[in-house]
């Protein structure tokens, strides 16, 4: 950590021409006075009155700077650490417990964590959201034991702590995380006005609506344009026994429907497969979204995360202008996020 993080952290954004706040800078503050806590002498810690918390999250609304923010932080660690996305620390999570089939929850979740810890001091989980009852009911023993092995958790997410899997399916089950994440975090909301994603040069390239003939025709001249010289191939990959086709891979470009990612039975873990060998991908159809496709909706919202954790990027048509996409009212708050990442992802420059 260096002795001067702000000072570093504005040189960074001079670097980088990022735009600077106010609010931006006490985050890094806050950041700064967290690590000290937590990484000071054992001997410090006995004598300090100060409860150290062990976790700190951060949220706000899409496109404030939170992920950039945590990522110079976390790069300018020399502590062992683990950046995870959390849908895949889940999976991971999930695998480890049927390798242990047979063993009681308690057992399987302190071997877990004791092997993570042997990995490192501190996780960043950045994008944090729970979807599922599955991940809802164990995340409190899971964290407990975290925190109690004495792991720092770094988290930033669109949703204050309280509001976390609101409405979800039981979510009485899911209450503990809560406390627990409450009394073990410094929890702070990152606001600023405008969405950076959306602002400057990054206007919209690749994203083209309404569905109709006109817009069928620029993708497919756009899709042989970026294919053209290149094998197409097609595969199967298995997950679990699952099996998915893939046709339309052209040596790491792909394109499939909609309907083929979001109107089946597919999760993170089957999306982390299809897109392992992709660089760029190309989506047609994607719809206006109410209460009664909402499940496809999860599914694109995961989709989006996944291919946003792999920095792929896209070109898509849809029904709807990006501002004129709508939600079910369930999702509403995590789409806003996706919204944010489709401009992006539309949005940089493919050579």
């Amino acid at each position: 950590m260096p002795k001067n993080i702000e000072k570093e952290f504005l040189f960074y954004c001079e670097k980088q021409d990022l735009e600077v706040n106010a609010n931006q800078i006490t985050v890094i503050k806050k950041l700064e006075d967290y690590y000290h806590t937590n990484y000071k002498s054992f001997f410090s810690k006995i004598f300090s009155k100060k409860k150290y918390k062990k976790g700190f999250y951060l949220y706000g609304g899409v496109g404030v700077g939170k992920t950039m923010i945590i990522n110079f932080f976390y790069d300018h660690l020399d502590e062992k650490k683990l950046k995870k996305h959390f849908n895949k620390f889940m999976l991971s999570f999930h695998d480890f417990v049927h390798e242990q089939k047979g063993k009681n929850e308690e057992n399987v979740i302190n071997l877990f964590v004791k092997n993570l810890k042997s990995k490192a001091s501190l996780i960043y989980f950045d994008e944090f959201q729970v979807t599922n009852i599955v991940d809802a009911m164990i995340l409190g023993k899971l964290f407990e034991q975290i925190f109690k092995e004495d792991i720092k958790i770094i988290l930033t997410s669109n949703t204050k702590i309280s509001e976390l899997y609101k409405e979800g399916l039981q979510r009485e089950q899911f209450i503990p995380f809560i406390k627990i994440m409450e009394d073990q975090s410094i929890e702070h909301e990152l606001e600023i006005e405008d969405d950076y994603r959306k602002s400057g040069d990054n206007q919209l390239q690749r994203y083209f609506f309404p569905l109709n003939q006109e817009t069928n025709f620029k993708i497919n001249k756009f899709f042989r344009k970026i294919t053209k010289e290149k094998k197409q191939f097609s595969m199967t990959i298995n997950v679990k026994g699952r099996e998915f086709k893939i046709e339309n891979f052209y040596e790491g470009i792909v394109r499939y429907n909609f309907n083929q990612l979001c109107d089946q039975n597919l999760g993170a873990e089957d999306y982390f497969e299809i897109i392992k060998n992709c660089k760029f991908m190309v989506i047609d159809q994607i719809p206006q979204f109410n209460d009664l496709n909402s499940n496809q909706q999860q599914r694109f919202i995961t989709l989006l995360d996944v291919i946003y954790d792999k920095n792929i990027l896209l070109a898509v048509t849809a029904d709807q202008s990006l501002d004129q996409l709508t939600s079910s009212r369930l999702l509403e708050k995590p789409f806003k996020r996706t919204i944010s990442r489709l401009y992006e992802l539309t949005s940089k420059e493919y050579n």
